[in-house]
């Protein structure tokens, strides 16, 4: 990975019309934006189908992406939504996404698209869609059914479906595939719909010289499509319900740990299989993304195992993986691919060791590494090039909003190692990680923005409401641009 830098904003934080950010101009208007401003890299959440508390995190698919991204005036373009159909008169807010009011309104717009696609569609576009359903029949058709039955089942988790069903007796199978044909065949029209948009969106980036960073989150939520159609892979009893769940023990965001609730896989039958759900899983993230980053990396060399049940992860204990066997099956048959391993939290020598197996850049965070209570490797004297350095991520507050709440011992550290301004301090932090010696340096369009915390998109253990932020296109000046491209070019990653 060659030196340069870019911005981490997900698709959702986009602006537009239509209460959340989509595949459609605007996102590539960013993309002109990272160009005009000598970046190369957009780093972005997990694309996937989200659920309950609208986390990109724990969604319905390891393989599906979010409907909710679709952009509606490409379905207009394709005359499968008409003018008078969109929502010109909603009234949404623009600094965040009311993912109620948007799932409300939207599906009932894809629920259109589908049916004029099924009785008038294009025939060049039907053809494309029979061709996309046979190559990626090996996740979809899993994927619609679960989701045809989810909706039937009134949104309950497969866990609470009627017990045939949830255990995929042959009969109830064919009877409810028969019976929910047409729910099945909307799911599939909708993969096959943010598919199309989502890799029109990454060629335009990637003519522009604009790598994709995604990320893959090591775990699949337990209401999920693999959970329910591949139970054998997970530590599930024989009623199919988890032995253990994931998380992380107490750290830095919380006391108690973080109870992730994710089932935990059986890593011996996975072994026994070649590991191929996961060569799969990773070479179709690779169709979607340039640079992948591997979410909880140290969940490959060891996983904290909670039992089912508990109301915190404090009670849990650190299992070993072979995870190093499992890489080496992936790029024995997928090749030399560039993976960013998140290397943050409780990190021991087996789990960096695994990381310089592949060398794998880890990842650095500016907002740890003037921490007065402990000695730590975040202070960027100790980085060396394999190496990504943040501002902050996702999971932490904004720079604005993290510098307010700093000790004032914390600050002084500041001040005695570099040329802090502290009434500007997020653009005093995205200096110095582009001046840093990592190969990557990504900020968070907040931080470019200079925003305080109520921009932060998530609070790792906390209750739903997160991941709503959203900036709007007027916040995004010529000084921005101008600022963010001189940086860029003084410490040589234009």
């Amino acid at each position: 990975m060659e030196r340069s830098s870019g911005i981490l904003l997900h698709i959702t934080s986009l602006p537009g019309k239509y209460g959340i950010g989509t595949m459609g101009s605007e996102a590539r208007r960013f993309v002109d934006f990272l160009v005009a401003s000598g970046q190369k890299l957009w780093q972005i959440l997990p694309l996937g189908h989200t659920g309950y508390g609208d986390s990109p995190y724990q969604c319905f698919s390891a393989f599906a992406g979010n409907p909710l991204i679709i952009d509606l005036e490409k379905l207009m373009e394709q005359e499968l939504l008409t003018p008078g159909e969109l929502p010109e008169n909603e009234s949404f807010p623009e600094d965040a996404v009311d993912y109620g009011k948007v799932f409300h309104y939207k599906y009932k717009l894809l629920e259109i698209a589908h049916g004029r696609f099924t009785v008038s569609g294009d025939d060049d576009l039907k053809k494309q869609y029979n061709t996309f359903c046979t190559s990626n029949k090996w996740w979809l058709d899993d994927y619609a059914f679960f989701m045809a039955l989810k909706i039937h089942h009134g949104g309950k988790a497969w866990m609470e479906w009627d017990k045939q069903i949830k255990l995929r007796e042959p009969d109830a199978v064919g009877r409810y595939q028969e019976h929910l044909a047409q729910s099945i065949d909307f799911y599939r029209f909708l993969q096959f719909v943010f598919y199309h948009q989502w890799l029109e969106l990454k060629s335009y980036a990637n003519s522009n010289n604009i790598e994709i960073i995604g990320d893959l989150p090591l775990y699949v939520a337990l209401d999920s499509t693999e959970a329910w159609a591949n139970p054998a892979i997970f530590d599930f009893d024989d009623t199919l319900t988890p032995r253990t769940v994931a998380g992380v023990p107490p750290d830095y965001f919380s006391e108690t740990g973080q109870l992730w609730g994710n089932p935990i896989y059986n890593w011996e039958y996975l072994e026994e299989q070649g590991f191929q759900w996961w060569i799969d899983r990773i070479k179709a993230n690779f169709l979607l993304y340039d640079i992948l980053r591997i979410d909880h990396f140290r969940g490959l060399a060891a996983y904290w195992s909670i039992p089912y049940g508990e109301k915190t992860a404090v009670k849990g204990q650190w299992i070993e993986v072979p995870g190093e066997a499992m890489l080496k099956a992936v790029y024995h048959k997928l090749g030399e691919k560039s993976i960013i391993a998140e290397n943050l939290g409780v990190i021991t020598p087996d789990v960096e060791e695994l990381r310089e197996t592949f060398n794998m850049p880890g990842m650095k965070i500016l907002q740890f590494a003037f921490d007065s209570a402990e000695d730590n490797e975040f202070i960027p004297h100790t980085y060396d090039k394999n190496s990504v350095v943040y501002t902050g991520t996702h999971d932490n507050n904004t720079t604005v909003g993290w510098f307010k709440h700093s000790p004032p011992q914390d600050k002084q550290n500041m001040h005695d190692y570099f040329c802090l301004d502290e009434k500007d301090p997020a653009w005093s932090f995205i200096r110095l990680a582009w001046s840093t010696v990592s190969n990557l340096a990504i900020a968070p369009m907040q931080d470019v923005l200079r925003l305080g915390e109520e921009a932060r998109m998530n609070f790792p253990g906390k209750a739903p409401g997160y991941w709503k932020w959203r900036f709007q296109q007027n916040m995004l000046t010529d000084t921005h641009v101008r600022d963010l491209r001189k940086i860029t070019e003084v410490y040589g990653r234009a």
